[in-house]
């Protein structure tokens, strides 16, 4: 029999999970999904993942995926690595850049890539009554309708600069990241999801843990921290935003 590849935990105290989004407007909740389900999203992650990479260099710049099939092209292959050079510049210039693996599941379904497929499957889990009910629960916001999502890989000089996501007019209420990285991630390696105040001083941060899933009420100023080069590749994570609409 196939393990099941998405099921809440059904122990959560969602009273008390409430209670602590309500008084900090960001909240990481330990064992969100039953340990099977968290394992076997991880090992898809790990081995069924035709990743691409997501870049981008400047607030004013263009991201950019470059999905795997594309990358073996030598003149696609060159302008990645270009656009990766000036993620560099960008962040070396205190401008906002962004560099990681990335799979899309919106787009994934949208331009069928895996008809049928585990991340297809894995969207209309999180689009369910009994995921959204969830986050109507903790959030406090009965409104929140749908939501979208990346499966993501932050490995060796990868990260994510500070920004702030103010998407509000498209919807965008709730940022989340469903953590399924390796086992005991060192904090030397880096990838915490941090988060700053109005001096730049990083007033919290979560540790990459697996089966964990973060939420934050949009918008807040954050990042996900530079990984060193000598980190495992293995910061795995299912992200994107709870919308209203």
């Amino acid at each position: 029999m196939a393990r099941p590849l998405f099921e809440l935990n059904p122990d959560l105290d969602r009273d008390a999970l409430a209670a602590r989004f309500a008084r900090d407007t960001r909240l990481q909740i330990a064992d969100v999904l039953t340990d099977a389900t968290a394992r076997e999203l991880r090992g898809i992650m790990e081995h069924a993942t035709p990743w691409g990479v997501a870049l981008q260099a400047g607030a004013t710049g263009t991201a950019r995926t470059f999905h795997a099939a594309d990358m073996r092209d030598p003149a696609i292959a060159h302008e990645a690595l270009e656009l990766g050079k000036a993620t560099d510049r960008a962040a070396a210039q205190r401008d906002y850049a962004y560099r990681a693996l990335r799979y899309s599941l919106v787009e994934g379904v949208q331009k069928g890539w895996q008809p049928g497929g585990p991340f297809e499957i894995l969207l209309e889990h999180l689009n369910a009554p009994p995921f959204l009910q969830l986050m109507r629960e903790v959030t406090g916001i009965p409104a929140l309708a749908k939501a979208d999502g990346s499966a993501s890989c932050f490995g060796p000089q990868h990260f994510l600069g500070r920004h702030i996501d103010s998407h509000m007019a498209e919807g965008w209420r709730i940022a989340y990241v469903l953590n399924l990285t390796i086992d005991d991630w060192h904090p030397d390696w880096g990838g915490y999801l941090v988060f700053y105040d109005d001096a730049g001083d990083i007033v919290q941060g979560f540790r990459p843990q697996f089966n964990t899933l973060n939420l934050f009420a949009v918008p807040q100023s954050h990042a996900v921290t530079y990984v060193p080069p000598f980190a495992p590749k293995g910061r795995y994570a299912i992200s994107g935003w709870l919308r209203d609409r």
